[in-house]
C-alpha cells in the first residue's frame, strides 16, 4: 500500500477492510473473534470494534499456518472459521451456508474456478473428483498449474482436528513457510472429507494488496449498494456516482441524484428528492422533503416536506419541522426550526429556537458566542426578522414581533412590537464624489 497505515485499516466506504470481514464474521454469532497482528497491530486494536474480540499476536511471519497457530489457544468455538482481513466483501449469507457443511467428519474449503489462476493454490482432485490436497504455485508441477480451481483461503474445520494438525505443519516448501493449505492434506490422509463451496460472487473472495485493487473493490462494493437499493424502489440517477459509507434506511420512491454520499446512520422516507453533490451524514429526512444540490445535512433531524438548500449546511443538533425551509447558503447549528418557518438566505442560526411561521430575512445572524460561552436565541411563533439583522443572545425575539432591517439586538423584544436598532439615517446634499488626481 505504501502507506504508514497497516493495509487492513484501509477503507473500503470509510471503514476498514478488516472491519468489514469482523462484521461478516458477527452476523454467524461466534463464540468469540481472534484477530491475528502482526505489524501496526497495536493500531489495529484501536480502530477495530466488536464484542468477543481477542488479540493475537504474531511475532514473525512465517506463514498462514503459523498465524492460525497463534490464535488457537483463545479460540473458543468447536469449528474454526478462518478469514482474512485483506478480504473485506465476504458475504455473510456465504459464510453462513459454508459453515454448515462442517462437521466432526467434515471440513469446508472455499475454492473458485478462475480463467486465469496465476498465482494462486490450486485443487487437487482424485479420479473420483474428491480433493486430496492444495498446492501453491511455486511448488505446483506443469500438471498442477494447468489446474483451474483455486484456493481462496478460506477454510472452516474441527477445532480438535486443527489443533492436532498445526504443530505438525512443516516449512519445507519453496516460501520456508507454515502453509495452512497442508491441512488439507493432513485431513484426507485422516479420513476426513474436504466439502468445497464456491462464493456466490467472485468479488467476495477478492483480497487486497495495493491501492488500485482496493479501488475496484470500493467500486464493486458501492455497486451492489446502489443495485440494492434501486430493487427496493429508490431512483438513483447514477449507480456508479453514489457512495454509501454507514448504515442506511431508504424508502421508496426517494430520488438520489449524482455525486451524493451517505455517511453514517442514515434513514430517508418516502418521496424525498436529494440534488446533485449532497453529503448526508447521521441524518432523518422525512417523507416529501427536498434537498437542493452541494447541500451537506450532518446530525439533523428533519421533518416531512422540507425545503433545503442548495448550498445549505446544516450541523449537528439541527431539526426542522415539517414544511421548514432552509435556503441558500444558511447554516444552522443545534437549532430548532418550527413548522412553516423560512430562513432563506445567507444565515446563520446557531444555539436557537425559531417558532412556528417564522421569518429570518437575508443576512441575519445569531450572535451566540462571546468567546467562552455560547448563549441560545429564541425568535416566537410569527416573529418577522428583517434582512441583515444581528440577534445577540440571549435574546427573546416575542410573537409576531418585527425586527427592522440592519438592527443589533440586544435586548429581548415583547410580542406584537417593532424593535429597530440601527445608527439614524443622514443624507448630504450636492454631495461631490472624490476625483481621482491626473
Amino acid at each position: 500500500m505504501k502507506s504508514a497505515l497497516p493495509k487492513v485499516l484501509h477503507p473500503i466506504a470509510g471503514k476498514p477492510m478488516v472491519q468489514h470481514v469482523v462484521d461478516a464474521a458477527a452476523a454467524l454469532e461466534p463464540g468469540n473473534t481472534v484477530i491475528v497482528y502482526g505489524h501496526g497491530g497495536e493500531m489495529v486494536k484501536t480502530r477495530v470494534q466488536g464484542s468477543q474480540l481477542g488479540w493475537a499476536e504474531q511475532a514473525e511471519q512465517l506463514g498462514t499456518g503459523h498465524a492460525v497457530a497463534q490464535a488457537m489457544p483463545l479460540v473458543k468455538e468447536d469449528v474454526v472459521l478462518v478469514l482474512y482481513g485483506d478480504v473485506p466483501l465476504i458475504r455473510p449469507e456465504t459464510l453462513q451456508e459454508f459453515i454448515a457443511c462442517v462437521n466432526d467428519n467434515t471440513l469446508a474449503l472455499m475454492t473458485l474456478i478462475m480463467d486465469d489462476p496465476s498465482g494462486y493454490g490450486r485443487i487437487v482432485r482424485d479420479g473420483q473428483n474428491r480433493v486430496q490436497r492444495i498446492v501453491e504455485q511455486k511448488d505446483a508441477s506443469e500438471a498442477e498449474l494447468g489446474i483451474n480451481e483455486i484456493n481462496t483461503g478460506i477454510l472452516a474445520c474441527p477445532r480438535a482436528f486443527l489443533a492436532d494438525c498445526l504443530p505438525k505443519l512443516s516449512s519445507n516448501n519453496a516460501q520456508g513457510e507454515y502453509y495452512l493449505t497442508d491441512v488439507i492434506a493432513m485431513a484426507v490422509q485422516s479420513g476426513l472429507t474436504v466439502d468445497t463451496v464456491q462464493p456466490a460472487h467472485a468479488w467476495e473472495v477478492d483480497g487486497v494488496n495495493d491501492r488500485v485493487q482496493l479501488s475496484r473493490l470500493e467500486r464493486i462494493y458501492q455497486r451492489v449498494q446502489a443495485e440494492d437499493l434501486m430493487r427496493d424502489g429508490v431512483a438513483v440517477s447514477d449507480p456508479a456516482r453514489l457512495d454509501i459509507r454507514g448504515s442506511v434506511q431508504i424508502a421508496s420512491d426517494v430520488v438520489i441524484d449524482v455525486n451524493v454520499v451517505l455517511e453514517g446512520d442514515v434513514t430517508i422516507e418516502e418521496g424525498v428528492v436529494i440534488g446533485p453533490n449532497c453529503v448526508i451524514r447521521d441524518a432523518n429526512i422525512g417523507a416529501g422533503t427536498r434537498v437542493e444540490a452541494f447541500s451537506l445535512i450532518d446530525g439533523a433531524i428533519v421533518g416531512e416536506h422540507c425545503q433545503i438548500g442548495p448550498y445549505a449546511r446544516l450541523r449537528p443538533g439541527t431539526e426542522l419541522a415539517d414544511s421548514a425551509k432552509i435556503g441558500n447558503f444558511v447554516e444552522t447549528k443545534k437549532s430548532y426550526v418550527g413548522e412553516g418557518s423560512k430562513v432563506n438566505h445567507l444565515t446563520y442560526i446557531g444555539d436557537s429556537h425559531i417558532g412556528k411561521d417564522v421569518n429570518v430575512g437575508a443576512g441575519t445572524i445569531t450572535c451566540n458566542y462571546d468567546g467562552v460561552n455560547k448563549f441560545q436565541t429564541v425568535m416566537k411563533d410569527g416573529a418577522f426578522i428583517g434582512s441583515n439583522a444581528s440577534l445577540v443572545a440571549p435574546v427573546t425575539i416575542g410573537e409576531n414581533a418585527t425586527v427592522g432591517a440592519g438592527s443589533t439586538v440586544t435586548k429581548d423584544v415583547e410580542d406584537n412590537s417593532l424593535a429597530v436598532a440601527r445608527g439614524q439615517q443622514r443624507n448630504v446634499a450636492n454631495w461631490q464624489r472624490p476625483k481621482k488626481e491626473k
